[in-house]
């Protein structure tokens, strides 16, 4: 369990691929803190820890992850956002996010709204899933109040804090994101469409 408040940024070191799976490798100022068999999310993704170096750990992402994220297309040098789990008794800061990526997305427009940033993203609304206004979202894994929210898109307003401590400085207009929508909102769509 998550919250959706990024910790640090991690640098991909190195990325193997071994039949359909793949290896990863980040670098991170959190890496003395972790150890084997931990849930990390990286860009929204839980991933185990596997395997531990001085200054970087490793991580397997299965074809199922390769299919439904973008840690696909995730290249050595790329900056992505790391969150570790929740322990019991912290508080909730963001919202209850699982680090199981429903979707992904595509940035269409970023439009800076003196001293703070509006994205908006495109996403398949055939798969059913959806965002309600001032609802909870959750982009490469930080967590966001929906604005402008349509049936295949939405914006995100993000504060410079943001904006300096998360990918969200690296975003471009079709940068591919990882979604995992409020759990809430996916448990009530589920019921409704059982009607």
């Amino acid at each position: 369990m998550f919250t959706g408040i990024i910790e640090t940024l991690g640098t991909v070191e190195e990325i193997k691929r071994e039949q359909d799976n793949l290896h990863l490798t980040i670098s991170s100022n959190i890496t003395s803190e972790l150890k084997v068999d931990q849930s990390v999310a990286h860009n929204g993704i839980c991933l185990t820890v596997v395997a531990l170096s001085q200054n970087s750990y490793t991580v397997t992402a299965i074809n199922e992850t390769i299919q439904k994220t973008n840690i696909g297309t995730w290249q050595t040098t790329d900056k992505i956002n790391l969150e570790r789990a929740m322990k019991l008794g912290d508080r909730l800061d963001g919202h209850i996010v699982q680090g199981h990526v429903d979707q992904t997305a595509t940035c269409i427009a970023i439009h800076e709204t003196n001293g703070s940033w509006l994205f908006t993203f495109d996403y398949d609304a055939t798969l059913n899933n959806i965002t309600i206004e001032k609802g909870s979202i959750t982009v490469n894994g930080v967590s966001l109040t929906v604005v402008n929210s349509k049936k295949n898109s939405f914006s995100v307003a993000i504060i410079p804090y943001t904006f300096e401590h998360t990918t969200f400085q690296y975003f471009k207009i079709g940068s591919k994101v990882n979604l995992e929508f409020d759990v809430i909102g996916k448990y009530v769509a589920r019921l409704h469409s059982l009607k």
